[in-house]
């Protein structure tokens, strides 16, 4: 676990421990990881005549303000034919071979875990947070992912290779978002570092023109509210949305168009790749349904186009209620998976990104998938077979799925241990709710004041995904992380 803030949170540590262990996630790294974590002494030379020296461009980082496990840089630079948008992704496999102690571990978790107590990363922080990660001012390896985008926000070239990369500065989202939305001066190091600030508004540019062509595509504009613990000493004091921004845009933008690259880039390859699919939707006919009580006419047959044209009407008509709409949708879209795609077959796609090639790749550090993703391309720039069979790879497809949806599961049960600690003495207070989920299973509502979730034990009968309803609190259970509401009302 992230030591930094392990301390301070040490009942939600161990709830989250134990909920790791329940659900097949090793919260701890065994004695075979740290015995090899002990003989690397550095980071990996960044030479050789298959490395490019980048490392003078104006590299840069944005992440959230804690953020330590670095795994993307970007920069831009202007083109006859566009703009040039270089993302750079740790080379992660440079540290980590495949089937050693730390690649074994690494595929059992297959990704860190984010909870209200603390990181329990999927690589150990000697390499995630220093050795492997993208730290301002440290030369490292990477894979770059090249970029033309042309003035209408379309990527009309791409290409991967690997380069030697240096980051000039580690910027936050907030302090970005807010000088690049008007709202305050530069960061102090945008303003430290010659030029910086006209890099950064290039690739603000460049990210909505992405954006605009993603969503004219069909892709889905989505604003689903994000909750960060907010701590004062030792005690959990608030549960705040973590809204989105001009600076998070930009990086999902890149991120984005890096993926589709890199699902290419094997694609001509003729290599097999582990994609990021979503499926078209189960419950289109209860998306229809939202809509249609909201004024407005989906198609009986799923189409991302169409409802991308809702949600930036309802957008428009409606911000302060967007997030309640987008989580209603989000959920009945249901969750993503992993796949295997082989050369020359047709790949599944991605409904609500609006593409048919994407493999996470951006974030080795933190996700397997996006490791196994680097070994290929590895591979494929070297002329070497790819490193993983076919069978491996559908299996690792699977794990890499069940895996994150145990991850999401542990974040979701510590935020609302740590949702119930904030409760526990507001038993009897009425809220009120949107609906956000509704099986066989049970009915779950979301609140606001402090942002968080519970399920409807009294007077669930009839709701559905999006129903607006005034729920009153009658159990908070810090240890099991149980939120009981009963119904009392319904809001529209």
């Amino acid at each position: 676990m992230n030591d930094g803030n392990a301390a301070a949170r040490t009942p939600l540590a161990a709830i989250a421990h134990q909920a790791m262990l329940q659900r097949g996630l090793q919260p701890d790294f065994p004695a075979e990881v740290l015995a090899q974590l002990a003989g690397i002494a550095g980071p990996a030379r960044s030479e050789g005549p298959a490395i490019r020296d980048l490392r003078p461009l104006l590299w840069c980082s944005i992440d959230n303000d804690d953020s330590r496990d670095l795994d993307q840089l970007s920069v831009a630079q202007p083109g006859a034919d566009g703009v040039r948008i270089l993302v750079a992704i740790a080379d992660v496999d440079a540290l980590v071979a495949k089937d050693s102690a730390i690649d074994a571990h690494a595929a059992t978790n297959t990704t860190s875990v984010y909870t209200a107590a603390g990181v329990f990363p999927m690589l150990p922080e000697k390499l995630s947070t220093n050795l492997t990660s993208l730290g301002e001012g440290a030369d490292r390896l990477a894979f770059v992912v090249d970029l033309t985008v042309s003035a209408a926000g379309d990527v009309s070239t791409s290409d991967v290779f690997r380069a030697a990369v240096r980051n000039h500065a580690k910027l936050a989202y907030n302090a970005v978002a807010a000088w690049l939305e008007g709202h305050a001066a530069p960061p102090d190091r945008v303003a430290a570092v010659k030029g910086l600030d006209a890099q950064l508004k290039m690739q603000d540019g460049v990210a909505q023109q992405l954006k605009r062509s993603r969503h004219a595509r069909g892709a889905l504009n989505l604003e689903t509210l994000e909750v960060r613990p907010v701590f004062s000493g030792s005690d959990l004091t608030d549960l705040r949305p973590d809204a989105k921004n001009r600076a998070k845009e930009l990086i999902e933008n890149f991120m984005v168009a890096a993926n589709v690259a890199t699902a290419t880039f094997l694609a001509r390859r003729q290599f097999p790749s582990l994609r990021r699919v979503l499926e078209t939707p189960v419950r289109w006919p209860r998306i229809v349904e939202l809509a249609a009580a909201l004024g407005y006419k989906l198609p009986a047959i799923a189409d991302a186009a169409a409802l991308d044209a809702f949600l930036m009407q309802r957008h428009a008509q409606d911000p302060a209620g967007f997030a309640d709409l987008s989580l209603a949708v989000v959920k009945l879209l249901g969750s993503g998976e992993y796949a295997v795609d082989l050369p020359g077959t047709a790949p599944e796609g991605h409904f609500g990104l609006a593409v048919r090639d994407y493999a996470h790749s951006t974030a080795p550090n933190r996700r397997f998938p996006d490791l196994i993703a680097q070994r290929l391309l590895k591979a494929a720039l070297a002329g070497d077979p790819p490193p993983y069979s076919l069978d491996e790879l559908r299996t690792l497809a699977a794990r890499c799925t069940a895996q994150e949806d145990n991850a999401a599961k542990v974040e979701r049960q510590v935020q609302k241990s740590a949702a119930a600690l904030l409760l526990v003495r507001r038993i009897g207070a009425q809220f009120e709710g949107i609906v956000t989920g509704a099986s066989e299973k049970g009915t779950w509502v979301r609140v606001s004041s402090p942002t968080v979730e519970g399920r409807v034990v009294h007077g669930f009968e009839g709701l559905d995904v999006g129903d607006a309803v005034r729920v009153q609190l009658i159990r908070a259970d810090v240890t099991h992380g149980f939120i009981d509401f009963a119904r009392v009302g319904a809001l529209r």
